[in-house]
């Protein structure tokens, strides 16, 4: 997991064409007018996905990983707790997708950690990084968020 601000993006743009074309997007749309949705980026090897929700408690929260993507998770607006795990850690509750690329997991709450993500940083998540996003912070206060995930083609 890789956890920043947007205003470092440059250097994340040097891990490949994909990688680059994602930041590309987030740094030269205006996203905080641009609408829920699916948006193509570079066909289906590199994706928007744009949607506002209200962080949910803990409880509510489900461990996933993808194999042929990594996400570049930012946060538009508002902020969220992001869990991550060692994908040897944890223990397969749901078999992989391939269609979806996403398959869930379960832990003994101990495999994971959970940082706080604020508007304007980022997180990136590889295959091996499990992860719990859009939880409510410390205190358990729900709150709106607007977040772009960018799905980018590793795989």
């Amino acid at each position: 997991m890789i956890l920043d601000q947007l205003s470092h993006c440059d250097f994340y743009r040097r891990l490949s064409d994909h990688f680059a074309a994602g930041f590309d997007y987030l740094r030269q749309t205006d996203l905080a007018k641009i609408p829920d949705g699916r948006y193509a980026i570079r066909g289906d090897d590199v994706l928007a996905i744009v949607q506002s929700y209200t962080t949910r408690p803990i409880e509510q929260g489900r461990w996933e990983a993808h194999r042929r993507n990594a996400d570049i998770q930012l946060v538009i607006a508002g902020r969220e707790r992001m869990g991550v795990a060692p994908l040897e850690r944890m223990k397969t509750q749901q078999p992989y997708e391939a269609a979806s690329d996403l398959e869930f997991f379960t832990d003994d709450s101990r495999a994971g950690q959970f940082v706080l993500v604020e508007q304007g940083s980022f997180a990136i998540f590889l295959p091996q990084d499990v992860h719990m996003p859009s939880m409510a912070i410390d205190g358990g206060a729900l709150a709106p968020v607007k977040k772009v995930v960018v799905k980018v083609r590793v795989a």
